[in-house]
């Protein structure tokens, strides 16, 4: 069937978690998708001060299951979790019915010292959601296509992101690149508004589907797509690409 996928572009409130998750209720009260997506640390904004700000009794994790459930729909997004005595930066995919997806961030930005604060993940997660296989991946990870390439493991990959206007000309190519050299849609939502290091995020969420076109509709700060299916497999069908890439395999240790 066809996806609809909703992001938000949320001016994060930093380390306010309650007033994010009733800003984002706010915000998507009128928003009916089979996926709401929320950017990267969407409870807290991007913080390095992991010890402050991190779920130790899965915070984020309940709000969201709970949302999923009013709405009727997927809800992904990241949050700053604590696992025993490590932090990491971890992707929630959670379906209507609670059932739930994690990826941790695997590239972690040693440029903001993220790389101190948390630790790395080690595996992709690819969802399997209403027929559709989904790779679930976080802003710097954008930078290391061996890590997202594609051996007929997914339809689309969902990229969600707090990347900072400096560079987002980097982030609005690597997102098409994406999805041209792995013949896949590609969503990438980013946060807006300015953080509490200063740091300032312009309107710059898109979806891309497998040919490069923007498919993305923008509405106020709502940032959807429907991803259809039968024209994917036409194009996979049209142009096998994939099929001539060159082989090899990582350790991901």
């Amino acid at each position: 069937m066809n996806l609809k996928i909703a992001g938000l572009n949320l001016d994060i409130i930093w380390k306010e978690k309650e007033e994010n998750f009733a800003l984002i209720e706010k915000e998507l009260a009128d928003i009916e998708a089979d996926i709401l997506l929320l950017p990267e640390m969407f409870a807290t904004g991007f913080c390095m001060d992991a010890a402050e700000i991190a779920d130790r009794e899965e915070e984020t994790l309940t709000w969201m299951k709970s949302f999923g459930r009013k709405k009727k729909a997927a809800v992904a997004g990241t949050a700053a979790v604590k696992v025993a005595d490590k932090f990491y930066n971890r992707f929630y995919f959670v379906e209507p019915d609670g059932s739930t997806y994690d990826y941790d961030k695997r590239h972690l930005f040693t440029y903001s010292g993220e790389d101190r604060a948390y630790s790395p993940g080690s595996e992709r997660t690819i969802v399997n959601y209403r027929g559709w296989r989904i790779l679930l991946q976080t802003c710097y990870d954008l930078r290391f296509p061996v890590f997202s390439r594609n051996n007929d493991a997914y339809d689309a990959a969902l990229y969600v992101a707090n990347w900072p206007s400096t560079r987002v000309d980097a982030w609005t190519t690597l997102l098409k690149a994406r999805a041209i050299e792995n013949q896949a849609y590609v969503f990438g939502l980013n946060r807006i508004g300015t953080d509490g290091n200063g740091l300032h995020y312009p309107p710059s969420s898109f979806c891309f589907a497998a040919d490069g076109a923007d498919i993305s509709n923008v509405n106020n700060n709502i940032v959807s797509a429907k991803l259809e299916f039968e024209p994917l497999e036409k194009y996979r069908t049209r142009f096998p690409f994939l099929g001539d890439a060159d082989a090899f395999s990582l350790d991901e240790t």
